[in-house]
């Protein structure tokens, strides 16, 4: 931590904010833990609850520094994940402002069967994982 210079926004024991050097739009931000985690799947369950308050509250702190209409909160685990360390991106939005929703293009199911078959394979991990010692 601090090999690189960094416009600071906000710190506490847990994380670091910091504005993202190639932003979206003005007051984009990056909120980040302090110790190394690559993905949200590898943060501690003790700084689940830490982190996300941090970023509920720079969230509000974006959007009203910004007078922005809104806010897009996004976190990419490997894929498109430009350093592998845990990064909560905190954009502010504004109507019309050239954004579409999500960066890539929506599919549907292909039948009812295969959005059924998807439904019913996650419940199944999720009960194995729900019932796994952590």
């Amino acid at each position: 931590m601090g090999e690189v210079a960094a416009a600071t926004v906000f710190e506490d024991e847990f994380s670091l904010a910091f504005l993202d050097h190639r932003p979206l739009f003005p007051g984009h931000c990056l909120l980040i833990p302090k110790a190394h985690y690559e993905t949200l799947t590898d943060l501690p369950d003790e700084l689940t609850g830490p982190l996300f308050g941090n970023a509920k509250f720079l969230t509000g702190a974006v959007e009203r520094a910004m007078a922005a209409d809104g806010s897009l909160v996004a976190i990419n685990n490997r894929v498109s994940q430009s350093v592998p360390h845990l990064h909560i991106h905190i954009v502010p939005r504004r109507k019309k402002d050239g954004l579409c929703g999500f960066f890539w293009p929506r599919q549907k199911y292909e039948s009812d069967a295969e959005m059924e078959r998807v439904r019913d394979t996650l419940r199944a991990v999720i009960g194995v994982m729900r019932s796994a010692p952590r």
